[in-house]
C-alpha cells in the first residue's frame, strides 16, 4: 500500500553554535518552551498535517534523542505501517559509514523510503521552530505540477546575503538560487524544507552519489543540478512563524517570544494546531506565599518562592526564597538558591546555581550578549558570571567568569 508522502527529518546535526548546550546532545533534542524540544515541533507539524510515515535521520550524540522518540506515541506515530523510524548511518559489513551531507544522509535510505513508494517526499529539518501546515504545501507543489518545491519566507534584504535564496518569477517559478551572496537578487530566503516527486529525487540522489567531486549536499549540489536540467522547481510562500535556532541568541529569543503569543506569532496555547511531546510526568507546580511570579511561563513540577519575571521555567525547577529570575531560560532540573540573580541567560538541565551566586545580566544600549551555562554545571556560592559567558565546568565559590 502506498503512501502518498513521507517525511525525511534530517536531526543529525552538531549544533555547534550552540556550545555547552549540545555537548552531549543532539540539537534537535535541546529543550524549548518549557515543555518540548525542539524536535517537537517537525513532528507535531507532520502529525496535524495528516503525514503518517517519518524517518528522523540522526548522527551526533543521539542517545537523549533517540530516547526521546521512542515508538512515537506521543506524537501518534505508533503505527503498525509508517510511524516514526529513527536512521542511524547505514551499518554496512565495512563498518559505519558516517553522513556525508544532507543528500548523502537521505541516498543511504533509499530502501527506507522505498518500503511506502511514495509519490512525494517531504525533507524537513529537526532544528526550527516552526509552525506550518504541510499539505497546504503539497496542494501547491500539485497545482504547479512542480518536481521540486521548496518552503521560503520573505526577509529584510539588509539581512538576505546570511541566507541561501531562491530567485523565482512572478508564477513562483525558480530561475536561481544564491548561497549566502554578496550581492542577494531576491530576499526569499529558503526554509530549507523542501517536497519532491520521490522518482525525481531518486535520479537526482543517485548522480549525486556517483559524483566523486560532490559535497552531497542539497543546497551545494542537488538544487544546482535541478536548476541546470531546468526541471520544474517552485518557491512556496510560508508567512507563519519560523526561526532558526541556530544560535545561543536566536535560541533566546525564540523563548521569549513564546511568553508574547499575539506579537511573536508562536502560540504553544493553540489548541488547533497541538505541539505535543513528551511530558516529564512530573507533578503541578507551586508558587509559594510570597513569591512573585511576572509574564512567565512556570511549567511541571516547579517550585518557586522567590522572583521570576519575563522567563521560562521548564519541568522541576526550583527557585529558592530571595532568588531573582529575570529575562531567562531555565532548563529542567535546576536548582537556583536563595539571593542567586540570574539575568539575561540560558541555563541547562540540572544546573545548580549556589548561593548569591550572580549569572548574567541585563545588556547595556551597546552591549548585547546571552550567558549560558551548559547542562549538570555547578555555580559555587558568590561566583559571577558574566553577560557573554559560556560555562561548561563547574564554577568554584567566588569566582568570576566573563
Amino acid at each position: 500500500m502506498a503512501k502518498e508522502m513521507i517525511a525525511m527529518l534530517l536531526a543529525g546535526g552538531q549544533g555547534s553554535r550552540l556550545y555547552a548546550l549540545t555537548e552531549k546532545l543532539a540539537k534537535p533534542a535541546v529543550p524549548f518552551g518549557g515543555k518540548y524540544r525542539i524536535i517537537d515541533f517537525p513532528l507535531s507539524n507532520c502529525v496535524n498535517s495528516g503525514i503518517d510515515t517519518v524517518g528522523i535521520l540522526t548522527q551526533y550524540q543521539p542517545l537523549v534523542l533517540n530516547e526521546y522518540i521512542g515508538n512515537g506515541q506521543p506524537w501518534d506515530l505508533d503505527r503498525l505501517y509508517g510511524g516514526v523510524h529513527v536512521l542511524p548511518p547505514y551499518q554496512k559489513a565495512s563498518g559505519s559509514d558516517w553522513y556525508k551531507g544532507t543528500a548523502n544522509a537521505i541516498y543511504q535510505n533509499i530502501s527506507f523510503i522505498e518500503r511506502y513508494d511514495p509519490q512525494y517526499v517531504i525533507i524537513l529539518s529537526g532544528d526550527q521552530i516552526c509552525k506550518q501546515d504541510y499539505s497546504d504545501f503539497l496542494k501547491f507543489h500539485k497545482e504547479k505540477e512542480a518536481e521540486f518545491s521548496v518552503a521560503v519566507m520573505e526577509v529584510p534584504w539588509e539581512e538576505a546575503s546570511r541566507f541561501g535564496l531562491m530567485v523565482a518569477g512572478e508564477d513562483d517559478r525558480i530561475t536561481e538560487f544564491q548561497e549566502k551572496p554578496k550581492n542577494p537578487k531576491s530576499n526569499l530566503a529558503s526554509m530549507g524544507i523542501y517536497i519532491f516527486n520521490w522518482d525525481i529525487l531518486k535520479k537526482y540522489l543517485e548522480e549525486d552519489e556517483a559524483d566523486p567531486g560532490s559535497e552531497n549536499d542539497f543546497g551545494n549540489n542537488i538544487i544546482p543540478n535541478l536548476l541546470r536540467d531546468n526541471r520544474r522547481m517552485y518557491a512556496y510562500h510560508f508567512d507563519g512563524y519560523w526561526k532558526d535556532v541556530g544560535t545561543i541568541t536566536s535560541l533566546w529569543e525564540a523563548n521569549m517570544e513564546v511568553l508574547d503569543p499575539e506579537h511573536s506569532g508562536i502560540n504553544l496555547f493553540d489548541g488547533n494546531w497541538k505541539i505535543y511531546s513528551r511530558n516529564s510526568g512530573m507533578t503541578g507546580h507551586k508558587i509559594s506565599t510570597g513569591a512573585v511570579v511576572e509574564n512567565s511561563m512556570i511549567t511541571d513540577g516547579c517550585r518557586v518562592q522567590g522572583t521570576v519575571k519575563h522567563s521560562i521555567l521548564f519541568a522541576g525547577v526550583k527557585v529558592e526564597k530571595g532568588a531573582v529570575v529575570e529575562d531567562a531560560v531555565v532548563m529542567g532540573g535546576t536548582v537556583i538558591k536563595s539571593g542567586a540573580v540570574v539575568k539575561h541567560c540560558i541555563v541547562a538541565e540540572n544546573v545548580t546555581i549556589e548561593e548569591n551566586a550572580v549569572v548574567g545580566a541585563m545588556p547595556s544600549e551597546n552591549e548585547n550578549g546571552v550567558a549560558t551555562v551548559g547542562a549538570g554545571v555547578t555555580i559555587g556560592k558568590n561566583a559571577k558570571i558574566g553577560p557573554k559567558a559560556m560555562i561548561n565546568k563547574n564554577v568554584e565559590g567566588g569566582e568570576e567568569q566573563w
